[in-house]
């Protein structure tokens, strides 16, 4: 990537139970259960020789239990709670299961499966404000640190997946293009205010993988 650029690790947090039943989780703040914690153990395995600068993580508890699982290998790097790295708020939708949404509300499953970047979830955000805040949150992040940096940023499905939109040059109308598992790993670059991702969706960054 060349002396000058800003590596970005960017990950989602591990599985909760809310993941493992398919509810809309949001702003609920849910902690890892076993499995997610696992999981991060083992994204943090990938991680230990990694050079982190510093470490930013939403303020929900699940991202901030992953990032920490990965500070133990870092113990000397800074940890920040990052509030524009917060999850998409579902507002109505909040904690609904996934199916049962999709019952309960055909008009708006249509539009959101069509053009999801002209809706607003009922009292919460929409992905475009989501987009708006994250990369707002990722730039101000960057022009903190210096060139050469690496810093890892532990964050959530929908703002992790507007910011690679974001990257990759992608509408948000096509964001189900871009997939987010938990526990996932991205590697983004950044020079000169340009951000170019480098690894999506990535389970070993240091293996150069991208599945």
């Amino acid at each position: 990537m060349g002396p000058s650029v800003t590596r970005i690790l960017l990950i989602r947090h591990g599985e909760t139970d809310w993941n493992r039943l398919h509810r809309f989780q949001g702003r609920s703040d849910l902690p890892l259960n076993l499995n997610g914690r696992n999981q991060a153990h083992a994204l943090a395995m990938e991680l230990k020789e990694e050079p982190l600068t510093a470490i930013y993580s939403s303020p929900l508890i699940r991202a901030m239990e992953t990032a920490r699982i990965v500070n133990a290998f870092h113990p000397t790097t800074p940890f920040f709670e990052e509030k524009g790295l917060v999850e998409m708020d579902f507002g109505e939708f909040e904690g609904m299961e996934a199916r049962k949404w999709s019952e309960e509300n055909p008009d708006f499953r249509k539009v959101w499966f069509d053009t999801p970047s002209s809706l607003r979830m009922p009292g919460g955000e929409s992905l475009e404000d989501v987009q708006r805040r994250a990369v707002a949150a990722l730039e101000g992040i960057t022009r903190r640190h210096s060139c050469e940096d690496t810093l890892l940023l532990s964050s959530h499905n929908f703002v992790n997946v507007t910011i690679l939109c974001h990257a990759l040059h992608l509408p948000l109308d096509r964001f189900r293009e871009v997939r987010q598992e938990t526990a996932a790993l991205n590697l983004l670059s950044c020079r000169g205010g340009r951000l170019e991702a480098l690894v999506v969706n990535g389970r070993s960054l240091l293996k150069g993988s991208d599945d």
